[in-house]
């Protein structure tokens, strides 16, 4: 009898220590190799680090786990405990998710930051709803367009085959009158080698992860926005950590925001050098295409505005203040 009580005792101990251990998934739609993945799985280990080992958070990278418009619902209902996304790919959702993806709303950096910054209070009232918070979010490079033949104004692009990737970037083959293609990234460079495709914009990193040079020539500098990953938690998975598990998640969390923001302005840079290596032309956009892609920023400003109403206003109003 003794010698069961004991075997039984072993048993509750050494399930006391397994539940200990607090095992996240985080799935992310992008390569291993991409500066987001890599500033992701330095957080995971960053959090490990900080815990002991207590809670450990799996990367799952291209698309492995989920596919990309897969991954904000299974953070919502639990299947993945964590999970990065595109924010402009839920435009659909609500319009404050699109933000980002108005071009030229902001142009830079700093601007980026301010209009994140000014749209942070109403997107986490937003997620909140949904049961998931945000730990941090990192942005692209700005973007730009990558096209088959050389263009001098939007005219040239009517009846182009176009990527979108998002609601945005299928509201811009619309108004330029392209043929939008939906194509994901982990499909990207397949379209591109069979002609599915001939043009698309995005930024550099993409342009470089997808090796876009071996099939398209050119890159045009727009710089028409700065859309941003955020990498979102289960609200119910980080309320069940102790104090110690959200103190060094949240500590991580930010370490990881400022690391990715310095080096998505490095990478940008570095991206273009290594596309022009790599045989892209990168062309300074004509004065005729940039005034006619601003024409068509203006368009979606104003339809993002109709769509996003009075708190939309507030948000846009509240960058401009800033």
């Amino acid at each position: 009898m003794n010698h069961k009580f004991g075997m039984a005792l072993v048993g509750l101990t050494l399930g006391a220590a397994a539940f200990a251990q607090t095992k996240w998934d985080l799935p992310t739609a992008y390569p291993a190799t991409n500066y987001h993945t890599e500033n992701i799985t330095q957080f995971a280990k960053d959090v490990d680090a900080a815990t002991g080992g207590k809670l450990k958070i799996t990367v799952h990278a291209n698309a492995s786990l989920f596919k990309a418009p897969e991954i904000k619902r299974a953070v919502q209902s639990g299947q993945a405990q964590a999970g990065e996304i595109l924010l402009a790919n839920y435009a659909n959702e609500n319009p404050i998710y699109a933000l980002d993806g108005v071009p030229f709303l902001a142009t830079t950096y700093p601007e980026a930051r301010k209009l994140y910054d000014a749209s942070k209070p109403a997107m986490d009232k937003l997620l909140a709803a949904q049961g998931i918070k945000v730990l941090f979010v990192v942005p692209w490079a700005p973007q730009g367009i990558y096209t088959k033949k050389e263009i001098g104004s939007v005219a040239d692009l009517r009846g182009i085959k176009w990527r979108a990737y998002s609601p945005a970037t299928a509201k811009i083959a619309e108004l330029i009158g392209a043929q939008p293609v939906q194509i994901q990234q982990a499909e990207l460079s397949a379209a591109m080698a069979t002609g599915v495709i001939e043009s698309y914009m995005s930024s550099g990193s993409t342009g470089y992860d997808t090796k876009t040079f071996e099939h398209i020539k050119n890159f045009y500098d727009t710089q028409a926005w700065i859309p941003k990953n955020a990498i979102l938690v289960n609200a119910k998975a980080f309320d069940a950590l102790d104090a110690a598990g959200k103190a060094a998640v949240t500590k991580a969390a930010a370490d990881a925001e400022a690391r990715g923001w310095k080096v998505a302005q490095e990478k940008n840079d570095e991206y273009k050098r290594l596309l022009a290596e790599r045989g892209m032309k990168i062309h300074k956009p004509s004065p005729k295409l940039d005034t006619d892609m601003r024409q068509v920023g203006g368009i979606m400003q104003s339809d993002w505005l109709k769509a996003a109403g009075a708190d939309g206003a507030a948000i846009v109003d509240a960058y401009k203040k800033k």
